[in-house]
């Protein structure tokens, strides 16, 4: 079969695109380490290297130990050649962070701000942002903007359909994107969250959010999976305990309405913090709510691995507390395992506090990476 022209550049740009992937989940790599990581020949990693090289997006670090013959030049990423800003926004704060090519963290702030539909609030978000990055040093390397919203997305119609936390229903995304002069790319907080968390990751998993509200995302074959209307992970609206609690979208029993973190935080002045500081302490009557809070949360955390038969990494709020404070979790999972007496498949966020906005940042990196 002949390869035409278009396709022979298609390989070659996916080549070039896996080399700097590799490179940039490296410290330092040599030419045939990558010849044996992607499975390509020594003469496509030699070109790929060097025009990565020349675009500014690696660089030479020095040469490994000699092992009998010539020394190996080794390579390593310039990560922050190019850098991307992610923003978490909310209904009473954002969260903004600037990332490099390789998902790394390299400056975050987050500040209280109540949402607003009203002009100025969007003004203010404008500024604050070209602030941020003036105060990076990065103005001339960033690629753009990833905004997470608390609610499902629709990019390609350019619309948040819905919006429980903002109290919005299909409002345009320019709205949101009006005043900030980038590139801007708008997903769903949970998504985006996900996305974080999917980094690295081969194959499939789960990521459960357990914020104010309970959502989450898919990974499906190395692929965040959004689902036919845009729902896939509203893992918070899957029923729990049919006839059960009220939920906030008018059913019964929903997962959201026993594992949100309101569910604690409504035990302690509306204070996550609070809440966990007085179980820290030992205070009898939290430590019950926390163990009806951690059995509903073993349940539905069992039937998500039963369902896709994967990890599952749990985050949001309350995931964040979970390395602290879940060790029972673990064993009540154990207990409802029906195939073997295991909860290693639990994993706790890596990201517990700035995932969204790192997942929407992201966005702009793979686009960028996927051009190249």
């Amino acid at each position: 079969m002949t390869i035409s022209p278009a396709n022979n550049m298609d390989v070659k740009r996916r080549n070039r695109v896996n080399t700097l992937r590799c490179i940039l989940k490296s410290d330092r790599v040599s030419q045939m380490e990558l010849t044996q990581k992607l499975a390509l020949s020594w003469p496509t990693i030699l070109q790929n290297v060097k025009e990565l090289t020349e675009l500014g997006l690696v660089r030479e670090d020095g040469v490994y130990a000699s092992t009998g013959g010539r020394k190996a030049k080794a390579y390593a990423p310039v990560g922050d050649a190019r850098v991307a800003v992610g923003v978490d926004l909310t209904a009473d704060h954002v969260g903004v962070v600037l990332t490099d090519l390789g998902g790394n963290l390299l400056k975050q702030a987050t500040g209280a701000l109540r949402f607003s539909m009203e002009e100025i609030y969007f003004k203010y978000l404008g500024g604050l942002l070209q602030r941020f990055v003036e105060a990076s040093g990065a103005a001339d390397r960033i690629l753009g903007v990833g905004i997470a919203l608390p609610g499902i997305v629709d990019g390609e119609r350019g619309v948040l359909r819905e919006s429980h936390a903002l109290e919005l229903r299909n409002v345009p995304l320019s709205r949101f994107t009006q005043q900030i002069p980038w590139p801007c790319r708008c997903l769903g907080a949970a998504h985006a969250a996900g996305l974080a968390e999917f980094r690295g990751v081969d194959g499939d998993m789960v990521y459960l959010s357990l914020d104010d509200t309970v959502g989450g995302a898919i990974l499906r074959d190395g692929s965040l999976c959004l689902g036919d209307h845009l729902r896939a992970g509203e893992f918070g609206h899957m029923t729990l305990v049919p006839g059960g609690r009220r939920c906030w979208c008018g059913k019964a029993g929903c997962l959201d309405a026993y594992c949100s973190a309101k569910v604690l935080s409504d035990h302690a002045g509306g204070s996550l913090s609070a809440f966990f500081e007085e179980l820290r302490s030992g205070d009898a009557g939290k430590r019950e709510i926390w163990r009806e809070y951690l059995e509903h949360l073993a349940a539905a955390v069992n039937n998500l691995h039963v369902a896709f038969d994967c990890g599952v990494i749990a985050g949001g709020r309350v995931g964040a507390c979970l390395e602290e404070f879940g060790e029972l979790l673990r064993a009540l999972l154990a207990e409802r395992n029906p195939f073997e007496q295991d909860a290693s498949y639990l994993k706790w966020s890596r990201r517990p506090q700035e995932a969204a906005a790192v997942g929407a940042a992201l966005t702009q990196v793979e686009a960028f990476l996927e051009g190249l």
